[in-house]
């Protein structure tokens, strides 16, 4: 697909049914979930920092810039970035965030009101440098999707009404899809769903199904970091085989890269 034609795929995901959007840390699991047939991208910023040897939120805009870069051409699937909280408290860094990783590749790009000093951005601020973000977004030659995060649940804050409230702040604002991660049941999923009129994006967690997420309304299923913590604990629990025991066996594996990692 040319660059246009995967901005407007993106968009039409949104609007014909869940999709699930996994979370590649860099170009060969990109190449992997493109060859298992999944439609988009999106990227992780735990993963991409567990990669760099650092923890979550420690990498800095020009290197997920370049990492946007990377995702982009590993596939031509549209590809969303993780912009955290756009790398500056001001509406304008979440603007100048956004027209960096679009310039990269990226058809689309998230932005989160958790400041990485510790706190959530009051209300009006927050939905301020999502405005900003939705105004660059709008300026691009190309449709471009702008998510906005509401991180009150995964951040000791867990008032569904105030998260509420500021999903529909950030819709007002500009945001073409509204993510709350740390929704832990189909029920929760549903009242802020019925509460928008944007599409939902929702985290995937252990504690319901993708079923239970679609009948709630969730038009767009991530999965994080998670996937990468899953390959993680895999090595971690063949390394300690290998060091505790001298076993070799879960080393046992074939994978058909051959066909995976075809040109596309």
């Amino acid at each position: 697909m040319t660059s246009t034609e995967r901005h407007e795929r993106f968009r039409e995901l949104h609007g014909s049914g869940c999709f699930v959007i996994p979370n590649p840390w860099d170009a060969g699991f990109a190449r992997v979930f493109a060859a298992l047939g999944f439609k988009a991208l999106a990227s992780t910023s735990a993963g991409f920092a567990f990669t760099l040897g650092r923890l979550d939120g420690q990498a800095t805009l020009d290197e997920v810039v370049t990492h946007a870069r990377t995702l982009d051409r590993a596939t031509d699937l549209p590809v969303s970035i993780d912009l955290e909280n756009g790398y500056g408290a001001a509406p304008e860094s979440a603007a100048s965030a956004i027209a960096r990783v679009a310039e990269a590749g990226a058809v689309g790009a998230s932005i989160e009101d958790f400041d990485p000093g510790g706190h959530i951005y009051e209300r009006v601020h927050a939905a301020e440098r999502i405005a900003a973000a939705a105004e660059a977004a709008r300026r691009l030659e190309f449709p471009f999707t702008l998510t906005a995060r509401a991180e009150n649940l995964i951040h000791g804050n867990p008032d569904l009404d105030d998260t509420i409230a500021r999903l529909q702040a950030y819709e007002r604002a500009g945001a073409d899809v509204l993510f709350a991660p740390g929704l832990r049941s189909a029920d929760d999923i549903r009242i802020v769903c019925e509460a928008v009129s944007k599409p939902v994006n929702v985290l995937a967690l252990p504690d319901f199904t993708r079923a239970e997420a679609v009948d709630a309304g969730a038009q767009r299923i991530s999965v994080g970091g998670r996937l990468g913590l899953v390959g993680v604990d895999a090595v971690v629990r063949a390394a300690l085989a290998i060091r505790d025991e001298g076993d070799f066996s879960l080393q046992a594996v074939k994978l058909p890269l051959h066909e995976w990692f075809i040109d596309p």
